[in-house]
């Protein structure tokens, strides 16, 4: 009988770490764990497939949750239409987090919204019944192998990971730290699968407790 669900599973650590809460404004301060969507984005960036999607499921920080004051030079699309005219950038300030290390944890379900994919996509999904399979397998030899998509980062794309590939046993988390309310933690940008439009979702009330925190199921998740 074909399951339903495969585990996945996968360490990160890095220096320095971002996970923008939106209601911060110009000057971004980080949540203290991952979001829904960037544990999501770390597991693609190792082995991505349209033909399936990934559910983050929980976080283990393994790290104190260390906050730092930090300044770039900002140069992207959201500068005002003078700035962008003239090439110039300005000092983005930002509080973010140092010395992170966390366990991701996620399981492989098959992707219910098949009309947006390519036909190539399309194609590899007949020729197997049991897609979230064949990515759990192919996925944890990339991991062992050190291979990625795309290079994993940390929120924002110049926070690189120290370290990413199988869980340690150097590493445990850190059990004794004490609850962390989120009351409103954003979930997803582009809710509704491959290639969809912009639809903001959020989770409500969530905790970091004995250092945990795991993410709400809703009823698009399957089982």
């Amino acid at each position: 009988m074909t399951r339903l669900s495969y585990p996945i599973e996968m360490e990160i650590a890095g220096d320095t770490a971002m996970w923008t809460r939106p209601d911060s404004g110009d000057c971004p301060v980080s949540y203290p764990a991952p979001t829904y969507a960037a544990v999501k984005a770390i597991f693609e960036s190792v082995l991505w497939g349209p033909d399936i999607e990934i559910i983050p499921t929980k976080v283990e920080v393994c790290s104190p949750i260390q906050y730092h004051s930090y300044c770039t030079n900002y140069g992207g699309p959201l500068r005002n239409s003078s700035l962008i005219k003239k090439d110039n950038m300005y000092q983005l300030y930002a509080t973010v987090l140092i010395d992170v290390c966390y366990k991701l944890y996620a399981e492989v379900v098959v992707n219910r919204h098949k009309e947006n994919l390519p036909a190539s996509a399309l194609q590899w999904d007949k020729k197997t019944t049991s897609p979230g399979h064949a990515y759990q397998c192919v996925f944890e030899r990339r991991l062992k192998q050190g291979k990625s998509f795309s290079v994993p980062v940390l929120g924002w794309r110049e926070f690189t990971p120290s370290y990413f590939g199988k869980l340690r046993d150097t590493t445990s988390v850190i059990a004794d730290m004490p609850d962390i309310i989120i009351p409103s933690m954003l979930r997803q940008v582009f809710s509704r699968g491959y290639q969809s439009p912009v639809a903001c979702v959020y989770d409500n009330n969530l905790m970091i407790h004995n250092g945990v925190l795991i993410y709400p199921k809703r009823g698009e998740d399957r089982d």
